[in-house]
């Protein structure tokens, strides 16, 4: 029997050796030419392709909604975070009171995508900051993540982003970000091994010093060296 060379997983360059060599996530220039409700209709099609190949019945009534839901999802809301339009807008204030020691806000929420199989990232972030006489809203930091995390990801990747862009917005490079999360391309697939998960990390400034990164993991519990 012929194997369709597209479909060896024994010819894969990369197989499960994953990488991404940017900071950016990888988009094409024409990447926001389409309009939302006309990706929503490309993607119903080819969405309802795929379950046509694998011989469901799109009679159905409980699958014949599924394309066009799944497009939806897609473009609106586990994607969402890919349209520049959609980036939060992080207003600082002056730090009047001059708090002067770290800020950490912990235990935020992280649903992602990982951009190698389509499968949830599930997890949490934690974030600190040292204020260079700017801080900002508490929630600010909790929508950059999720902002972030909206499109399909790589977990180094969305540790780096978020980090590059609170420093942006504060001003300093006193900035850190550790995430812990779950990946289900290994916990569902592949191993399956549902008890690991993946930790990343990402220090800025005076959080490369060993004195305040362990500060830092103190504050959020995580004793690890990284």
């Amino acid at each position: 029997m012929k194997i369709d060379p597209a479909l060896d997983a024994s010819r894969d360059p990369f197989g499960e050796d994953h990488f991404s060599a940017s900071e950016e996530t990888p988009l094409r220039e024409d990447a926001f030419v389409l309009s939302d409700p006309d990706k929503i209709e490309r993607i119903t099609e080819n969405v309802r392709d795929i379950m046509l190949t694998l011989g469901l019945d799109l009679e159905d009534d409980s699958l014949k909604g599924t394309p066009l839901r799944v497009a939806k999802m897609y473009v609106r809301e586990i994607f969402g975070g890919l349209h520049p339009d959609r980036r939060p807008k992080a207003s600082t204030f002056r730090n009047k009171y001059k708090y002067g020691e770290m800020l950490v806000e912990k235990n935020i929420t992280v649903y992602s995508t990982c951009e190698h199989h389509l499968l949830p990232i599930v997890g949490k972030a934690h974030i600190a900051y040292i204020s260079n006489g700017s801080v900002v809203g508490l929630s600010k930091m909790n929508r950059i993540v999720d902002y972030f995390a909206k499109r399909p990801q790589v977990q180094e990747r969305m540790n780096i982003q978020i980090v590059r862009e609170l420093q942006k917005v504060l001003g300093t490079e006193d900035v850190a970000c550790v995430i812990d999360a779950k990946h289900l391309c290994v916990n569902s697939r592949g191993i399956r091994d549902v008890d690991s998960s993946t930790v990343t990390a990402e220090y800025g400034g005076r959080f490369r010093e060993e004195a305040v990164r362990r500060e830092f993991l103190d504050y959020i519990n995580l004793q690890t060296e990284f």
